[in-house]
């Protein structure tokens, strides 16, 4: 059993939550969580807390949600806490100096990624999308910049080619939650040092936007099956099909697919069978295993083609 510590949780989504399940229990005192502010959600539009927001709350903790940490009185509050050290998770607010010298052995960060590769927002998507073949989770010791600080601990896992964003996501949250108790306990007894970054490698995993989003069937088929997977299941990759007879295309969504042979003499975008097999630029192409059509819920390919018929020698835009 690991000496307990003092310690504030900060993140916010659902991959933070089991790294606050595990801290608490370790048997760490949680002095208090921070998450990002409710926000509207839903049809509805009512204010929903974040992931974290709601376990804490459930587990009794005290759960405090300011929109800036850069003011005085924030960070007054912060260092009354009185901490042995700060966990944080994908909690989406930057972290003032002020912050990080509070807590006595400083602020420790899980991170999706293997530093410095995946610097950033988004480093799950950005990974798949890239075609890489390993990734992991870091314990690191924030510094001001962008996840530039030293790393304390390594988990590392491949990247399969049947994965998703999805499933990534949950593997190395699950990671994260071991990581980061036994990294927390390294760091209070000195058994881990951290270790600077290499200065080499370094990208930046930038947020996704709607031009990410877009499938281009010209490009190389085992880019556009990066592009599927890493955008699945949210905020996916999608496609324009104009069904035989209709003036308006649908909005397809990509969501699941596998790389396959394509035919030497098809056209981008063409469907070399019924069954949803799509020509790339380069030769190759793609299956499509999962998508969705506007108005209705994900589907496997074959429920989807029930209800609508894509033929060999139909065009997707």
């Amino acid at each position: 059993m690991t000496t307990p510590l003092r310690i504030a949780f900060m993140g916010s989504p659902e991959f933070a939550v089991p790294v606050l399940a595990a801290l608490a229990e370790a048997g760490h005192e949680i002095a208090c969580v921070y998450s990002q502010p409710p926000r509207p959600a839903g049809r509805g539009k009512k204010l929903r807390p974040t992931p974290v927001h709601q376990w804490a709350e459930a587990a009794g903790l005290e759960v405090r949600t300011p929109r800036s940490l850069k003011k005085a009185p924030e960070q007054a509050e912060f260092a009354a806490l009185g901490l042995d050290a700060a966990v944080v998770v994908a909690y989406g607010l930057i972290l003032p100096q002020e912050i990080l010298d509070a807590p006595r052995l400083g602020c420790m960060n899980m991170h999706a990624s293997l530093l410095p590769r995946w610097r950033g927002a988004a480093p799950i998507h950005r990974a798949i999308m890239a075609g890489d073949e390993m990734t992991g989770v870091q314990a690191m010791m924030m510094e001001a910049g962008l996840d530039t600080g030293p790393v304390l601990a390594t988990e590392k896992t491949r990247i399969f080619p049947f994965d998703t964003t999805g499933t990534v996501h949950d593997r190395l949250a699950g990671l994260a939650a071991d990581l980061a108790v036994t990294s927390l306990a390294g760091l209070a007894d000195g058994g881990l040092v951290p270790v600077p970054q290499a200065e080499d490698g370094v990208t930046y995993a930038h947020k996704v936007t709607a031009e990410d989003q877009r499938i281009d069937w010209t490009k190389p088929a085992a880019e556009v099956d990066c592009q599927i997977r890493g955008l699945s299941p949210f905020p996916s990759a999608w496609f324009h099909y104009t069904p035989e007879g209709e003036a308006e295309p649908l909005r397809m969504k990509a969501l699941m697919s596998r790389l396959e042979d394509g035919a030497p003499d098809a056209a981008p975008g063409e469907l070399l069978d019924n069954e949803l097999l799509v020509q790339c630029g380069d030769g190759g192409a793609v299956r499509l295993l999962k998508a969705q059509k506007p108005g209705s819920k994900a589907m496997e390919a074959a429920d989807l083609l029930r209800g609508l018929p894509i033929q060999a020698g139909a065009r997707f835009e």
